[in-house]
């Protein structure tokens, strides 16, 4: 398991493990997110499984229609069910009953579990046992309490960014293609080059996909952040692009998120080189992304390294390209010295 949890264990950081860190097989997870936080504004904590399906099989539905496979399983009935309401074949009421009975019967389970065992905090209680019918889920007070919390508002984007890369990587088999996802900062967007005509498959927003990552808090001064309210950021400057001195400075190891005061504010980084205390949390970040599994995973080994040690000999060595050519170190005032 990753030390993106233990370094900080928050009621956030439990989410974001839940959603960034596992090893899917399906999409069930990402869906079930998002029904979840759809939900938070709900008076009663107890939520019927029949009222939790219609969400959670819609999400299933609107994605269905974008990338037919969210599974790496070969057939799914309950897939097959929503393929057929998409089709106009099954009406409502059918799919919210098939979604009771099938849609639910792993991922319940499984929704709390990363790596070995589940995150310390819980966002839902299982109450389907020993009940009559389907059974139900309740919502905790550390559901309703992160919700409610400054984080809350970005972590229905990051479910939706990280879905779309998952399945992305399942319908254009991208580990075995050995196709590195690219950013267009410029855009806020994370694509892929599939074909020798350059033929761009967009995959999702370059805000939504990092946020996770740092906890929605600028990268370097850690304040927090709504996600409407971060710039994409180059962590080593963009001139030295433009100069030839570093071409891959737009590759996604080097894009971060900040605060406006801290990417463009007075005393803000500009075309300043980061701390090395910086760059050893970038080093870090790039680590979760790795640990993230696939699509980010082997971007980030293919553009600077299979392993840690080899990942932070990259960064030394763009470090010291940074220095040559722009000489002034910076960072935030009063940055600290934690991760």
């Amino acid at each position: 398991m990753t030390d993106f949890l233990a370094k900080a264990p928050t009621l956030d950081a439990n989410w974001r493990a839940v959603v960034l860190f596992g090893r899917n097989v399906a999409s069930y997870k990402f869906a079930l997110a998002k029904t979840l936080l759809g939900f938070s504004n709900r008076a009663d904590d107890r939520v019927p499984l029949e009222e939790l399906a219609l969400p959670f099989a819609r999400h299933l539905c609107e994605h269905l229609t974008l990338v037919d496979k969210q599974t790496t399983s070969r057939s799914s009935k309950f897939l097959d069910a929503c393929r057929a309401f998409n089709r106009g074949e099954l009406p409502q009421d059918e799919l919210v009953g098939t979604t009771a009975r099938l849609g639910f019967t792993n991922v319940i389970d499984a929704f709390h579990v990363v790596g070995s065992g589940p995150v310390p905090i819980c966002f839902f209680e299982d109450e389907r046992k020993g009940s009559r019918g389907a059974g139900a889920i309740r919502l905790t007070d550390h559901f309703r309490r992160l919700a409610a919390s400054m984080q809350g508002g970005s972590l229905a984007d990051e479910v939706e960014a990280r879905w779309r890369l998952v399945e992305m990587a399942w319908q254009l088999e991208l580990p075995r293609a050995g196709i590195a996802v690219q950013a267009d900062a410029a855009q806020d967007l994370l694509f892929v080059e599939q074909d020798r005509r350059v033929r761009r498959t967009s995959l999702t927003r370059v805000r939504g996909a990092l946020n996770g990552y740092q906890r929605g808090c600028c990268f370097y001064c850690r304040a927090d952040t709504p996600l409407a309210a971060t710039d994409v950021d180059h962590f080593f400057p963009w001139t030295l692009k433009e100069r030839g001195a570093m071409p891959d400075a737009d590759c996604v190891w080097n894009l971060v998120l900040a605060c406006q005061h801290c990417n463009r504010g007075e005393g803000g980084k500009s075309a300043g080189v980061p701390s090395p205390r910086l760059i050893a949390r970038l080093h870090e970040r790039n680590n979760w992304l790795v640990d993230s599994h696939h699509p980010l995973r082997e971007t980030i080994l293919l553009q600077t390294g299979a392993d840690a040690d080899a990942r932070a000999s990259f960064l030394r060595a763009r470090q010291r390209i940074a220095l040559d050519a722009l000489v002034h170190e910076w960072e935030p005032a009063g940055v600290s010295a934690g991760g």
